[in-house]
């Protein structure tokens, strides 16, 4: 793939990516005035579960898009999971690569979460977690308007 090809789908990727970052600013936002410490009804599960999905959809844009996307237009393409961590992070796009793969491992726990019972723990994780999402997804574009989209107007905007 050429690198013309590279950028526009990372371009296509951080398009699709600010859409995401609006309906989990909005899922967070809604999340962040439930007490978990109360009774919750439908509504508030509802809630949480699209807060939980969108977490973990972000989070994997940002990690298996976004991330090597910027790798192959540096020309640092495969190694590990630790590598592409290691490199976003040299890029200043998260603040360590522990901190990511904190996320990851949160991700993880979302997708794999079946016990009804350790649900208002991991809605609790997520909501203590959402604002590093955020502050990674603001680390990506600013990088990214830098570096290789100078003042584009569809991929300038913000969520």
């Amino acid at each position: 793939m050429t690198q013309d090809k590279h950028l526009t789908l990372l371009v296509e990727t951080l398009s699709r990516l600010a859409e995401a970052e609006r309906w989990l600013r909005r899922s967070y936002d809604q999340c962040n005035q439930v007490d978990l410490g109360a009774p919750l009804g439908d509504l508030e599960y509802d809630a949480f579960e699209n807060l939980t999905s969108r977490f973990a959809r972000v989070s994997d844009m940002v990690l298996q898009k976004v991330f090597r996307s910027i790798d192959h237009l540096e020309l640092e393409e495969g190694g590990t999971l630790l590598d592409v961590l290691n490199r976003a992070e040299k890029r200043g796009l998260v603040t360590s690569a522990d901190q990511f793969r904190e996320l990851r491992e949160l991700r993880n726990e979302i997708a794999h979460e079946y016990a009804l019972d350790d649900l208002r723990t991991l809605f609790a994780s997520v909501l203590e977690h959402t604002p590093a999402l955020l502050d990674i997804l603001g680390r990506i574009r600013e990088y990214c308007q830098k570096k290789y989209l100078g003042e584009r107007p569809e991929t300038s905007r913000t969520a």
